[in-house]
């Protein structure tokens, strides 16, 4: 008899109790273990004990924020890093960046598909980590091209 493969599992950090359920139904009905906690501090208490291959990250959240998650994940992180997929209503470009530079390897602003999600979700663990970094570097160097086409165009408009 062949081995069973191991679900993936993923940790859903987000405050809001619906997005949580969404998520978590429609990633559990796609294959994933899930566990869902609704702020940072409560996801850096599970990260050990449930060992998830990849964290679903909201960044504005009390009493710990995501930008706190990360920053815990780098300070305490084992390599390969674990991959971090950011889902935010935090919609403005530097702040895309900022996500990326402090350790996530995909941004994802609110409202979107779940189905989307899912897709990523399965893009980024199909991935090795060097891939992922490459991915990282990748979104970042688009969200910083696009900040500078935006930078550009604005002084153009001062110009006389």
């Amino acid at each position: 008899m062949g081995e069973v493969p191991e679900q993936k599992r993923i940790l859903i950090v987000e405050d809001e109790a619906a997005i949580q359920q969404v998520l978590s139904f429609f990633l559990e009905h796609n294959g994933f273990n899930t566990l869902a906690v609704s702020n940072g501090q409560e996801a850096i208490r599970v990260v050990p004990e449930f060992q998830p291959h990849l964290i679903i990250l909201d960044l504005i959240m009390r009493p710990v924020s995501g930008w706190e998650v990360l920053q815990w994940l780098r300070d305490h992180q084992i390599t390969p890093p674990l991959p971090v997929l950011v889902l935010s209503a935090l919609v403005n470009l530097t702040e895309q960046v900022q996500g990326f530079e402090e350790g996530a390897i995909e941004y994802i602003t609110k409202p979107t598909q779940p189905s989307i999600i899912v897709e990523r979700v399965r893009t980024i663990l199909s991935m090795n980590s060097e891939q992922r970094l490459m991915l990282q570097h990748k979104r970042i160097d688009e969200r910083r091209k696009v900040l500078e086409r935006i930078h550009a165009a604005q002084m153009d408009e001062f110009v006389y």
